[in-house]
């Protein structure tokens, strides 16, 4: 069996290919658009591709049998080229969803993908705790983090939960036509995600709420691109008005290991934030 790994250098993406590597005896293929700067496992074969340009996946598919496919682009249009390439080799996807694609809504994803005729699984996450490191850098220079709407709640989601998963959606069919809503075991505040990063490197962190424009800026000055900055903050702000999110269980359903919480996030990353 050869499994495709598409945005293979990301946090999702590595992890997936390192259970993958650990848990069967899939080879795998990942998709990189510089595999010669991907620094990938012994073992895992690079190859150029950009989701972006759909028929740059079809020498890489050849062969396959199963896909993870991250959705990585803030729009969906070259989603429905990308399926149909998929299709033309390969007969499973597991598909990550994003709430960051502005023209589709993640049940509109989970609708393409169900109609694709793959043999498929979709994965629906909540808030990535990778996130989180979107501070690091007002963290290394200081003690505050800088921010809107601190109080706003996210059942924070652990990169390793989410491979997981996706790890045993590809390599079983136990979960085909399945949607599995993932979240961290807990909801947490922003501000309490800065103080437990703080314990997790041993300062003591407090999040200073400020407005949408000065927090807009800060977000540009720690690198965030022009055209992510106002969907995120957009998005923020419709989350504070929704209900608090629910805590599901599976996770551990699918795995049969508890959610990490988001103080083990922190620990696992805490030499980024030093």
């Amino acid at each position: 069996m050869t499994t495709l790994v598409t945005g293979a250098t990301g946090n999702v993406g590595r992890q997936v290919i390192a259970q993958l590597l650990d848990a069967s005896d899939t080879a795998v293929r990942a998709v990189t658009r510089n595999p010669a700067a991907a620094g990938l496992p012994d073992g895992v074969v690079a190859v150029p591709a950009d989701l972006a340009e759909p028929e740059s996946l079809d020498g890489c598919l050849r062969g396959v049998d199963a896909v993870f496919l991250m959705w990585p682009l803030h729009s969906g249009e070259a989603l429905p080229a990308v399926l149909d390439v998929i299709k033309r080799h390969a007969h499973r996807v597991v598909f990550l969803g994003s709430g960051g694609v502005r023209d589709l809504t993640m049940d509109q994803q989970q609708e393409l993908i169900a109609q694709s005729g793959l043999e498929w699984t979709a994965i629906r996450p909540s808030t990535f705790a990778v996130n989180a490191l979107w501070w690091a850098e007002q963290i290394r220079a200081g003690d505050v983090v800088r921010g809107v709407y601190g109080e706003l709640g996210m059942a924070m989601l652990h990169e390793a939960d989410i491979a997981a998963v996706a790890v045993q959606a590809l390599t079983s069919q136990e979960h085909a036509g399945m949607a599995h809503h993932l979240t961290g075991p807990q909801v947490i505040s922003q501000a309490e995600q800065v103080r437990i990063i703080g314990e997790a490197i041993g300062r003591p962190l407090h999040w200073e709420e400020v407005s949408r424009p000065d927090a807009r800026q800060q977000m540009i000055n720690d690198g965030f691109p022009l055209s992510f900055v106002d969907v995120l903050l957009d998005t923020y702000a419709m989350m504070m008005t929704w209900p608090r999110p629910e805590v599901t269980s599976a996770v551990e359903d699918v795995t049969g290991a508890p959610a990490r919480t988001f103080r083990q996030w922190a620990a696992d990353h805490a030499a980024a934030f030093e």
